[in-house]
Formats: C-alpha cells, sequence, structure tokens
C-alpha cells in the first residue's frame, strides 16, 4: 500500500526540508514533493505532527544488546541484539564479532550468512564485520585474551569463504601475517579495516598499499604519541592515530556515547576527516537496554567479564573502559548537542557515511528517491517515536520510554 509521510521536517543529506511530502511504494521512496501539494487520498497517510523523518541508522560496529551479544551464536541473540538497536532507531547494522574460538566464529558467519537481509523484525543484518581475533594483544581493550592471534592461511581461507557474508575484516597490520589475510580478504571483495592496534606509522602506511580503508573507533585500543613516547627514543614518530588523520583514504568512526571520547575529539575527528569520512558507531555490547551489573563481553562460553555502570561498559575492576551500552539514537544526540554540527549532518554520519563505507549507499543511508524505505521518526529532542524498516512500520513508541528500565512493545513487522 503506498505511504505518504506529511506535516514534518525531512532529514535530507544537506539540509533540512520542512513542510515536505514523502512517497513509498513498494518499500521504497518513490518521490519528495512540496509542501503546496496535498497528501493522496488512496493509501495510508503519516501524520508526522511535526516530527523529524530521518533515514534509519546504519551501524557497522556492533556487538549486541538487549542481553544478547551476536557471538552468543544463536538465531534468538542474533533478532533479540537486531530488534534492540531497531528500538533506538538503526534498521541496518553489521554483526560484529570478538575475539573467540575459530568454531565460534564460524558458527557466527554461518548465522550471518543465514540471516542476512532476513524480513523478519528489527534492523536488516547486511553481513558481519569479522572484527577479533587478529588484534594486537596489547591493543586488545575488552576482548579475552587468550583467543588473540595472528592471521594464518589455514584458519582465514575458512572465514573468507564467507565472502558473500563478510562486509568488512579487521587486522593489526603490525601481526606477521596480515598482509595475506588483507590480500585475501580484498581479493574476495570484502572491505579491510584496521584496529586494536599499536601500529607504527610506517606499517599503517603499508596497511594502506596493501588495501586497508577504514580505522576502527578512532583514539580507542590504538598506538599513540603518548605509548610510543615511553618506548622509544627521539625523534618521536606516529602511529595508528596520527595516519588515520594523516591518509586522506582512510575513513573512520567514533564511538560518540559521551564516555569514550570528550567533545574536543569529536571536534579533532569532525574537523580533520570531515562527515563524509567520519562515522558514528555505538561499539555496542549486551548490556544495551539492561540494568546496571556484569555482564560478558563476546560469547557466553569464554567471553570477558565486564561491568555497566555510568552509562558506559567497564572491566571489573573500573580502570578502563568496555565498549559502549547505548543506541545509535543516543550517539546521535549527545555529537549534535556537544559539538553543535548541524543536525542534518550529524544524522548523515549515522546514516549515509557508514552505508557508504559498508558499500550500501545505493540502497540505504538518505532518503533519496529509489532507496529503500528505512526511516526514524525523531521528536524534536530527538527521540526515536517510529521506525520503518522498507516502508513497514517496525516499532513505535507506545508510552513514554524511560531508559534502560524498560522495552517499549517491538511491532511485528509485515512485508511491504
Amino acid at each position: 500500500m503506498p505511504i505518504t509521510f506529511h506535516n514534518g521536517t525531512l532529514i535530507l543529506e544537506n539540509r533540512l526540508l520542512d513542510g515536505a511530502m514523502l512517497e513509498v511504494d513498494a518499500g521504497r521512496i518513490v518521490a519528495i514533493k512540496p509542501r503546496t501539494e496535498t497528501a493522496g487520498s488512496s493509501g495510508q497517510n503519516v501524520d508526522l505532527q511535526g516530527a523529524y523523518l530521518a533515514p534509519g541508522f546504519v551501524d557497522i560496529h556492533v556487538h549486541g544488546g538487549d542481553g544478547a551479544d551476536f557471538m552468543d551464536g544463536t538465531e534468538a541473540a542474533f533478532r533479540t541484539a537486531c530488534r534492540a538497536h531497531a528500538r533506538h532507531g538503526t534498521t541496518s547494522l553489521l554483526p560484529t564479532t570478538t575475539v573467540g574460538s575459530h568454531a565460534q566464529h564460524l558458527s557466527f558467519l554461518n548465522l550471518c550468512r543465514r540471516l542476512k537481509s532476513d524480513p523478519a523484525d528489527g534492523a536488516r543484518i547486511l553481513g558481519a564485520h569479522f572484527y577479533g581475533p587478529y588484534f594486537a594483544y596489547e591493543a586488545r581493550g575488552a576482548h579475552p585474551g587468550a583467543g588473540v592471534r595472528p592471521p594464518v592461511p589455514e584458519e582465514y581461507e575458512q572465514y573468507v569463504s564467507f565472502a558473500d557474508s563478510i562486509v568488512t575484516a579487521t587486522v593489526a597490520p603490525e601481526l606477521p601475517g596480515a598482509e595475506g589475510f588483507v590480500r585475501a580478504c580484498r581479493a574476495r571483495g570484502i572491505r579491510c579495516n584496521t584496529g586494536h592496534s599499536h601500529a607504527t606509522f610506517t606499517q599503517m602506511e603499508a596497511a594502506v598499499g596493501w588495501g586497508v580503508r577504514h580505522i576502527d573507533h578512532l583514539f580507542c585500543a590504538m598506538s599513540d604519541r603518548a605509548r610510543l613516547r615511553l618506548t622509544q627514543t627521539y625523534p618521536m614518530r606516529g602511529g595508528v592515530m596520527e595516519a588515520t588523520l594523516y591518509f586522506d583514504e582512510l575513513t573512520t568512526e567514533i564511538i560518540a556515547d559521551g564516555k569514550h571520547l570528550q567533545g574536543e575529539l569529536l571536534l579533532l575527528a569532525y574537523k580533520i576527516k570531515g562527515p563524509d569520512k567520519l562515522a558514528l558507531v555505538t561499539d555496542c555490547n549486551r548490556a544495551l537496554d539492561m540494568p546496571d551489573g556484569p555482564y560478558m563481553m563476546g560469547p557466553l562460553d569464554g567471553g570477558e567479564p565486564i561491568l555497566k555502570g555510568d552509562g558506559v561498559g567497564l572491566m571489573p575492576d573500573g580502570t578502563a573502559l568496555a565498549s559502549s551500552v547505548v543506541g545509535m539514537d543516543h550517539c546521535v544526540r549527545t555529537f549534535h548537542q556537544t559539538t553543535g554540527v548541524p543536525l542534518e549532518v550529524v544524522v548523515r554520519m549515522a546514516s549515509l557515511t557508514p552505508a557508504r563505507i559498508a558499500g550500501w549507499d545505493h540502497e540505504i543511508g538518505s532518503l533519496t528517491p529509489g532507496k529503500r524505505a528505512d526511516f526514524v521518526v525523531l521528536d524534536r529532542e530527538l527521540e526515536v517515536r517510529q521506525v520503518y524498516r522498507d516502508g513497514s512500520l517496525i516499532w513505535e513508541q507506545i508510552e513514554e520510554y524511560p531508559g534502560q528500565d524498560s522495552n517499549p512493545e517491538l511491532l511485528v513487522r509485515s512485508e511491504a
């Protein structure tokens, strides 16, 4: 059934458009028309009542939510996490691995292949972000140390056989075997990232030459001058952070939860990389919309114990952060309110920019005729009120959402 959205503000790629109508048919955006025209009499009319209509958010780095982690390796865990992030405006995501065993990673990849673009309720699975286990041990952060290892062909050839279901893959370039892994991924069309790395600038320059084009969570779990100053003589040298800011070929991402990075770092990343090379990600763990307390980062069998407290994930001793516990809506509000960057630009960093990084910008990420009708309706305080996927309502705020202690009703999705 055709749908017309009217009486609101459309958040377009480069501007806000008041009063225009957006028409949807067969799950795709058909047209955007000026306010001078009237809503059609056939089909469904959605009165936005002055709210914002934004493109659905795209999360390219997310581990779980509502008590489930994608590494739990079950269909139920995948569906639970996808529903949880749909409540926060995310309509497409990349389930992201943690460090784990070879068998756990194969199980994860099999589920991504089976559930990719699944028509069920919740956020759409675009494919996997193969993130652990190829980290530098010293930069592993909250990931379990026992499974950290360098890439070897006997193992990663099995992973890249899932090239139809892996969108991005991360490796620390200083590891032995890293170049072979990146080249194997690129030969099969898998995009490559650097993360959890203490690589030098020279090693990063080599990785760019191999085909690395994205850096995971800028400023977090990476080499920088403060660390290198303790381990070298002069002259000082750069690391992953400096290479990220220097190389125009590299896109990157930030966790804008208000806990990982202060405002000056958000503004620095924005100033140097710009909104078309800087994506917002949640890096959210299973504690999203759950009460404070102990949780497991990664699989229940062999994961790393963490805590949720003070609005963030923490290591049990409280000395370091351990992923975030918020949805993309929180990141959009935080970045906009902290930096003053225009709303339409911040929304682009949560939608079109990550869609482009994942290679899906031809289908999703903006309110553009021909693209999928994935929307999030935001009130004037930027709280999520409705979420649409392929033109179908998959979540609606039935009552005031008090936060982590309440899970409002998730509507059953019907095919558009």
